[in-house]
């Protein structure tokens, strides 16, 4: 997963917008909003939190116009919590979005651009403000690494 992050983190020229969606007061179904929170922006990676109504930030999104979309959520990827994937929108069909009103799927048709999907198995989504230990632990390692690639990036175009 971080070889596939990188290699798309990576990309010479190549504008990426990190869409972070959940509810803050469902637990884990927050990680995606904590990790676009926590993501530093610079020329070629920029995020958004949308939380709940992505459908709302369609018209922001495409004025952006970001090369790459990647849209980052708490997904039931049938694995134990923390599993974290990166896939492409078109892989997503079988698996299960929280606290959508609409499927990210039918999201992506508004989009021009890529769209892929950082998913992120949840521990508990029950009611509560913070998300679990093991969720947040991988949250973490992936916004270091996410904002490692990025300045690393960005000191070796200097």
């Amino acid at each position: 997963m971080y070889d596939e992050l990188k290699k798309l983190i990576s990309q010479k020229d190549k504008r990426i917008l990190f869409v972070g969606i959940g509810n803050l007061l469902k637990m884990d179904d927050g990680v995606g909003v904590y990790i676009s929170s926590n993501i530093k922006q610079t020329d070629t990676v920029s995020s958004l939190t949308v939380e709940v109504s992505i459908e709302n930030y369609i018209g922001k999104i495409n004025s952006l116009n970001p090369d790459i979309l990647v849209l980052i959520d708490c997904v039931d990827l049938k694995s134990k919590p923390g599993t974290y994937k990166l896939l492409s929108i078109n892989k997503i069909q079988d698996l299960t979005f929280n606290t959508h009103n609409i499927s990210l799927k039918k999201i992506s048709d508004f989009f021009s651009m890529p769209v892929f999907v950082l998913g992120i198995q949840p521990e508990k989504i029950a009611f509560g403000e913070n998300i679990s230990y093991l969720v947040k632990n991988v949250a973490d390692k992936i916004i270091n690494r996410i904002n490692h690639i990025n300045t690393q990036e960005v000191h070796h175009g200097c």
